[in-house]
């Protein structure tokens, strides 16, 4: 019974995930259709593009660290050797991933307060 509980658990957590970085994919699109249609200075316009890649960057920083925690309570559920291995690779990625993307979204928000 507890294993399906995971199971469903792990599940709805990689759902949420997904649901997250679809919301952020949206508004980007939505941001940069709307930024793009009003036209104008383009440094204004590349301004205003950066800032819509910071948003959608934090909504993927959001969404790994949700996949992160699905695969570390799959993980607790099934401690094979190979499972933990694999989890030290995934959080290996994702925190990669996701410290490249910090750095590059603190970059980026620098750029757009100077």
């Amino acid at each position: 019974m507890l294993h399906l509980i995971t199971h469903y658990t792990v599940l709805a957590l990689n759902v949420f995930s997904i649901a997250i970085l679809l919301v952020g994919v949206i508004k980007a699109f939505f941001g940069f259709i709307i930024n793009e249609g009003k036209g104008g200075d383009r440094f204004d316009v590349a301004s205003k593009n950066n800032h819509i890649k910071i948003y959608l960057g934090s909504y993927i920083l959001l969404s790994l660290e949700v996949l992160i925690a699905s695969d570390i309570i799959e993980t607790i559920m099934n401690p094979s050797l190979d499972d933990i291995l694999v989890l030290a690779g995934i959080v290996v990625i994702r925190t990669t991933i996701s410290y490249f993307l910090g750095k590059e979204i603190e970059v980026a928000e620098k750029e757009r307060t100077s």
